[in-house]
């Protein structure tokens, strides 16, 4: 959607450009790390995701969590020109630390809370 005003009887688009970073599944399904996005001036964060869910389907789009400008944002929040905006699926994996290889287990230190992966 364009948004249209009328200045001096000439109609003028407003559009905004924003920068859109995909990570994890949705860098895969987009077939690349990130692209400019159009959205009408104004637009939100929930508004961008709808955008990108109608052109990639799938469960994903559930449980993303969205940066703007390198800041957890809320779909209320209004985007503007120039932003940055991040979508991150959430993520997964890993091995508990009894199943690693001795030179695997160097990673999760020494402390009982690393290796139990609670704080």
């Amino acid at each position: 959607m364009v948004v249209r005003k009328a200045i001096c009887g000439v109609a003028y688009a407003f559009v905004m450009r924003v920068r859109v970073l995909y990570f994890g599944a949705l860098k895969d399904g987009f077939g690349r790390e990130g692209e400019w996005l159009e959205l009408a001036d104004g637009a939100s964060v929930a508004d961008l995701v709808r955008v990108c869910r109608e052109r990639l389907a799938g469960a994903v789009w559930d449980s993303i969590a969205v940066a703007v400008n390198r800041e957890y944002a809320q779909g209320s929040v209004l985007l503007k020109d120039g932003d940055e905006v991040a979508l991150l699926p959430p993520v997964s994996g890993g091995l508990p630390p009894e199943t690693c290889s001795p030179g695997q287990k160097k990673y999760w230190g020494s402390s009982p809370s690393l290796r139990s992966g609670s704080e």
